[in-house]
């Protein structure tokens, strides 16, 4: 909620006041102050700008001569530089938490590379290798061993099987060899199959985007897909990529039953959860996403990432 704006022009008028006729250390500090609570209660810079402006359009109407008009101003400069503090130094925290965020996701999808390199790979081998040690043992066996066997061999099928399908999960390697739109579409493929969703992926096949954003819409729609398939209740799903300007786009919209968007991210539901990280990693990229849903008119997620020069 914001604060009472008359109110708060009066705190900053009256301790403008005081700076310019005592110039006190201690007037300096509650414009810091009221600086920290114009933050805290949701004034934008624009609005302090405009309350700085109003209290020192007064101040100049008193002014006996010109230098002490100017010598005002520049004092009121000083005052309105340490009431803008806060907001500097928020600015930076939270450009710095963007970057720390970013690095994070960043370590995290590398390790998920590696796991799933390992369990594609590795595994893979240890199993072929299983394999050819049965067929080793059949060829030794009487033909009623040797049939018994191929149950186990139907198992080992399923567990390679499995392991394909959560390596694939974890970091899919289309992903890095074709791009963002066949990710996800060999992801809807999967979600589809799972669940019995009706899922279409519409976007153009142009010059591949930076890996960053590719890796962020492609887990982006991966939990929104997790979320529609567990809480939605839907039969279709859409979901759509396309350029504007300087601007990635993505849509993922549902026919499920919706959803009131303040109380789901409030609540401890972990759909709530899922939509919270959306919100973080789009916010690492400087992208944000806009939750458009209501009870019985299903749900569409607008998602924009700015491109990185």
């Amino acid at each position: 909620m914001k604060p009472n704006l008359d109110e708060l022009g009066g705190l900053y008028s009256a301790t403008l006041e005081e700076y310019l006729l005592r110039g006190t250390e201690a007037a300096l500090h509650r414009s810091y102050e009221l600086g920290r609570r114009a933050l805290t209660e949701g004034l934008g810079v624009l609005e302090m700008i405009a309350l700085h402006q109003q209290a020192m359009g007064k101040i100049l109407l008193e002014m006996a001569t010109p230098e002490k008009s100017v010598e005002a101003v520049q004092k009121g400069g000083e005052f309105l530089a340490e009431g803008m503090s806060s907001f500097e130094m928020t600015h930076r925290a939270f450009g710095e938490a963007n970057a720390a965020l970013r690095r994070v996701n960043e370590a995290l999808e590398q390790e998920a590379k590696r796991i799933a390199h390992t369990l594609h790979d590795e595994a893979g081998q240890l199993l072929a290798a299983v394999h050819m040690t049965l067929n080793e043992v059949a060829c030794e066996l009487p033909s009623e061993g040797s049939g018994r066997l191929q149950g186990v061999r139907e198992l080992l099928d399923q567990i390679e099987e499995q392991l394909r399908h959560l390596s694939h999960e974890l970091r899919p390697t289309i992903l890095d060899d074709l791009g963002l739109v066949p990710a996800l579409e060999f992801l809807a493929e999967g979600v589809s199959r799972r669940t019995g969703l009706r899922i279409t992926v519409e976007g153009g096949n142009g010059n591949r985007l930076p890996g960053v954003i590719e890796t962020a819409l492609y887990r982006v729609v991966q939990e929104a897909l997790n979320n529609v398939s567990k809480h939605a209740r839907a039969t279709r799903v859409q979901i759509r990529v396309w350029r504007t300007d300087k601007l990635i786009r993505c849509s993922v919209s549902d026919d499920g039953r919706g959803f009131e968007p303040a109380s789901m991210l409030s609540g401890p539901d972990r759909r709530g959860l899922g939509l919270l990280g959306i919100c973080e990693r789009l916010s690492a990229l400087g992208g944000a996403v806009e939750i458009d849903s209501a009870p019985g008119r299903g749900t569409a997620l607008q998602i924009q990432i700015p491109m990185e020069d």
